[in-house]
């Protein structure tokens, strides 16, 4: 008898992935939009100092929806392995947006 392994290949690159990047980035505009409409600026910066955060953390927000579309596969699993998929996938947005938070920020609001 002759053992055959076979292997599953899940496609992860589908059009899920473009509109949960998509998802990301617009949580992370809405989110940093409303915190620098309120915000005064410095003389000393540019006249333009809005434009890096405004594309840097949105960006950040779909390298976030990425590691949510990403951890599909162990969501789909159930129990207590779909509890913790869920948990990292939103830890790793939050973290990922914070980072472009900071790395959006660096220079003016956070000098």
């Amino acid at each position: 008898m002759v053992h055959k392994e076979e292997f599953s290949s899940q496609v992860l690159i589908t059009g899920a992935l473009g509109t949960r990047m998509l998802y990301g980035a617009g949580i992370a505009l809405l989110f940093i939009g409303i915190f620098l409409f309120g915000a005064q600026s410095n003389p000393e910066w540019s006249e333009y100092w809005m434009l890096r955060p405004f594309i840097i953390i949105p960006l950040a927000g779909a390298f976030g929806g990425a590691v949510f579309h990403f951890m599909a596969i162990p969501r789909s699993k159930g129990g207590l392995v779909r509890a913790l998929a869920i948990l990292f996938s939103f830890i790793g947005y939050v973290v990922i947006v914070w980072l472009g938070i900071v790395l959006g920020l660096d220079g003016t609001l956070w000098d």
